[in-house]
């Protein structure tokens, strides 16, 4: 039997899990740009597809794998690249094979250009998932990725549900190569014959006199993601000064992390629920709130009482979530926001109301914290409140 390259063993094997519980004939995407992770991903996913299930005592069934890619249209010459991921898909056997060039939203996105095409690229996989009937979209987000996303959130000072880091698994999505690095993938492309891309974007230009490192700009007044600049010069000198191991210490905070803030966001969610339900009188043996404390249109009502109540920590992670629900941005929503809408329940003085992102507004009235959603937030955005994801996903 032929040696299988130890990089192409631990893709597959990590594929394996993601493809468990998939039925005969049951549709998995590949979500593929052409880069080491994804096609590499592409190959570990074609292999793995025809023995979903295998074991000793099982001849296990095969699942159809496809792939989806995504063409920004934001560099030079992305069709060709989008096409050259496609056929390479095509030719490790994956079918459909989607390519997608998304309209470009019109106006400024606040979050940044990054943000605006990444919003973009998870909407083109879940059309591509809806219609395909796909059961899961994986992605080759890799222990690097993880690492870096710790870091960003770490800069910000974001909270702990940002030190998460990204989900092994969300709703339709996957990240098999969590556990996996970098230099593994470029490894699978290398055994596999796969010619892999790289955006221009990851790479940091040369520094010249008066470059600093964090100014963003690439080669020729190009564009250089704070990602990138994480990746190419932060990264390597924790590195250099603390020792190898780095990473994959940051990898797993984010799985620590991720457990803490998943438990409480649930007890926050679960705290928002009571003071929205005492609110508007809806708790039981509770009297309808008098007139002048009701919510006017487009306002939703929590009783200070009840927030007051919890524990500060639980109590300000459920004025967030609050904050979210009312359709402001998460990476948005910061510290400062917070402590406003706090300064309601715990230190209230008649102060006025208290602007939130994207133009959302707070108040407070006869024992009631008043939230006006944005107006770029849904209607419905109160119902089924759920924990807030992370800034990348």
């Amino acid at each position: 039997m032929a040696r299988v390259d130890p990089a192409v063993a631990a893709a597959r094997t990590a594929v394996r899990a993601a493809l468990s519980g998939l039925g005969p004939d049951d549709l998995v995407l590949v979500a593929c740009s052409g880069g080491a992770d994804s096609l590499a991903l592409a190959a570990a996913v074609a292999f793995e597809a025809r023995r979903v299930g295998r074991s000793v005592r099982s001849r296990g069934h095969a699942v159809r794998a496809g792939a989806v890619v995504v063409d920004h249209g934001l560099q030079a010459g992305s069709a060709d690249v989008a096409a050259r991921a496609a056929e390479q898909c095509r030719a490790l056997g994956l079918d459909p094979v989607l390519v997608r060039r998304p309209d470009r939203p019109g106006g400024a996105d606040s979050a940044g250009p990054e943000a605006a095409a990444r919003a973009m690229r998870y909407r083109a996989f879940e059309e591509a998932a809806a219609e395909t009937g796909a059961h899961r979209v994986l992605l080759g987000h890799t222990l690097d990725d993880q690492a870096e996303q710790v870091l960003l959130g770490l800069a910000r000072g974001a909270g702990a549900r940002s030190l998460a880091g990204m989900p092994r698994e969300r709703g339709v999505f996957r990240r098999p190569f969590l556990g996996l690095r970098r230099a593994q993938t470029e490894a699978v492309c290398a055994a596999s014959g796969l010619d892999f891309w790289t955006d221009p974007t990851n790479l940091l230009p040369d520094a010249g006199p008066g470059a600093t490192p964090t100014d963003g700009r690439g080669g020729a007044g190009g564009f250089t993601p704070l990602r990138s600049q994480v990746r190419g010069r932060v990264l390597p000198v924790l590195e250099a000064t603390l020792g190898p191991g780095v990473a994959e210490a940051l990898a797993r905070t984010a799985d620590q992390a991720r457990d803490d803030a998943d438990l409480l966001d649930s007890l926050a969610a679960d705290l928002l629920a009571r003071a929205g339900a005492a609110a508007s009188g809806t708790a039981a043996g509770q009297d309808a709130p008098a007139q002048d404390g009701a919510a006017e249109p487009g306002e939703h009502a929590l009783d200070v009482g009840v927030l007051a109540a919890a524990h500060p920590a639980l109590r300000r992670r459920a004025l967030r979530l609050a904050a979210l629900a009312a359709g402001c941005r998460p990476t948005d929503t910061t510290t400062r926001h917070v402590d406003a809408l706090d300064a309601f329940v715990v230190s209230w003085s008649g102060q006025g109301p208290a602007g939130l992102p994207g133009g959302a507004r707070a108040r407070r009235a006869c024992g009631r914290l008043f939230l006006r959603a944005a107006p770029t937030g849904t209607s419905d955005g109160w119902t089924g409140v759920r924990p807030p994801t992370t800034t990348q996903e």
